[in-house]
């Protein structure tokens, strides 16, 4: 299937995430809960918001101390395409080496 962003593994882990039902759901928090810096996640959620995939809003809560938090959410009419890349990416195959051990690349001979 066609997506009208770059799907990466790092776009994907982001999607997984925001596709776990999760509320509160903000840049750091995600970057934390799928191990990847912030400076990556941020900008994926900006692509996939410009693109109409995610919807985010600031934190309305004013007794919460430090800076302002942005929340990030699937939109309602993506879900099941998110699903379906999620699902896709991981049934394919990896796209790493191979466990083939091949003359000439550090295999036996």
């Amino acid at each position: 299937m066609s997506y009208p962003f770059r799907v990466t593994d790092a776009t994907v882990d982001v999607v997984e995430a925001l596709l776990s039902g999760d509320e509160e759901l903000y840049g750091l928090k995600i970057a934390k809960s799928i191990g990847r810096p912030s400076g990556s996640v941020v900008p994926i959620l900006m692509r996939l918001e410009a693109c109409g995939w995610v919807v985010s809003e600031w934190e309305q809560d004013e007794s919460v101390r430090g800076p302002r938090r942005r929340f990030y959410r699937l939109h309602a009419d993506r879900v099941g395409e998110a699903r379906r890349l999620v699902n896709e990416r991981k049934a394919a195959p990896s796209k790493g080496v191979s466990g083939i051990l091949r003359p000439g690349l550090g295999g036996a001979r």
